[in-house]
């Protein structure tokens, strides 16, 4: 399974949350809301589609299984966001294979 699109929206100033994407994959599968964090390191990290539950925990909606998938998925992001942040756009669509590596 291949990403084939990200629509990704910048933030500013809100805490340590940089960017929320919508990824398409293959064409044909769409995942929304995930969020692109800046860690204590200043490294990406990914935070995926959750809701909260009555008792204030929060349940996973959608998730990688396995780190190789959680790394596809995380740089890809970052690649996208800071092509978006070089161009100074907040709001950034892209097909995955025009985005040079």
């Amino acid at each position: 399974m291949h990403i084939t699109e990200v629509r990704m929206r910048r933030l500013e100033g809100s805490g340590r949350t940089r960017a929320v994407a919508s990824l398409t994959f293959d064409n044909s599968f769409v995942v929304h809301e995930i969020r692109l964090i800046q860690g204590r390191n200043r490294q990406m990290v990914l935070s995926m589609p959750n809701r909260r539950l009555p008792g204030g925990d929060e349940l996973d909606i959608a998730h990688p299984i396995n780190s190789e998938t959680r790394n596809y998925i995380r740089d890809e992001l970052v690649r996208v966001y800071e092509a978006a942040v070089s161009e100074g756009r907040r709001q950034y669509r892209v097909a995955v294979g025009q985005l040079s590596r």
